[in-house]
């Protein structure tokens, strides 16, 4: 007798099928409850959660015993004109701010707010470099100069500093540097809104000194709008002379204060005259 057994096999697979049917709403189920909510919608696609800067480390070094502890960042090492403005903070433990992040990823308003907060309830201090200074010592050591000075400025001298980028500064108690510490470190986060938001206030002051540069707009930083005046007026005593639009604005403008650079590759014939003398002893025997 011949069986059949195309019967047998589909109902012996049917089973399966069903099985792997009700199974995969719960597994769809599973890996959505284990997917963690980043508040984003779900169809948004390269979006990168940042986490804000955290006080973990400044309460690392709390449990240690190690108080004061502060953060400092500067503002404005890039801009063409106007000051660079370094802050050192120490925030109250007990009364911390919310939403004290990386200046740069917060708006002007809330700065102005979070500036006002930090003041009232931390220990603030606040140095500036000057464009001379600038020019002087060039920007980066400007810079660590502003950011050490606002540190010894602070009421109360901390026992460790955290400070944004890669160079310590050299300061009587311990320095860490942070590399992109202001997205890291709370109280350098906080120095840096410290450090933006006075920074922004005087170059809108120089604005009124100086109209036309739309310093008030972009704070003195290389946009299209700032190379044009450049071009049209020159430079002003708020520039850095050394900049390179900068100079090439004020060899435009006022061309007798730029110095001849010597051509290194030039040749230039050398008259030499040589006298030689030769004593010669008479009782030698030549």
């Amino acid at each position: 007798m011949i069986r059949d057994k195309s019967a047998k096999t589909s109902a012996k697979a049917a089973p399966r099928k069903d099985a792997a049917n009700k199974a995969a709403p719960a597994k769809a189920g599973k890996a959505s409850a284990a997917k963690p909510s980043t508040g984003k919608s779900a169809g948004a696609k390269g979006v990168i959660a940042v986490a804000p800067p955290s006080f973990r480390r400044e309460r690392a070094l709390i449990k240690r015993g190690i108080w004061p502890v502060a953060g400092c960042d500067e503002a404005g090492r890039g801009p063409l004109a106007g000051p660079v403005v370094a802050a050192a903070v120490i925030l109250d433990p007990d009364r911390i701010p919310r939403g004290i992040d990386d200046s740069k990823r917060l708006t002007a308003e809330q700065r102005e707010k979070l500036f006002d907060k930090i003041c009232a309830t931390a220990q603030v201090s606040v140095a500036v470099a000057s464009p001379a200074r600038i020019d002087r010592d060039n920007i980066l050591r400007a810079s660590l100069w502003a950011l050490k000075r606002a540190v010894v400025a602070l009421p109360e001298q901390p026992r460790h500093v955290f400070v944004d980028g890669r160079d310590r500064l050299d300061t009587a108690c311990d320095c860490e540097a942070v590399i992109g510490g202001d997205g890291i470190v709370l109280s350098i986060a906080a120095a840096s809104i410290v450090a933006k938001v006075t920074r922004d206030r005087l170059m809108c002051a120089l604005a009124q000194d100086c109209p036309g540069y739309g310093f008030e707009q972009h704070k003195g930083y290389a946009v299209p709008e700032h190379l044009d005046a450049l071009n049209r007026l020159g430079p002003t005593v708020h520039h850095r002379s050394f900049f390179a639009p900068v100079a090439a604005a004020r060899a435009k403008h006022m061309p007798w204060t730029v110095e001849p650079v010597q051509d290194l590759f030039s040749v230039t014939e050398v008259e030499v005259q040589v006298e030689a003398r030769i004593a010669i002893d008479a009782s030698a025997n030549l």
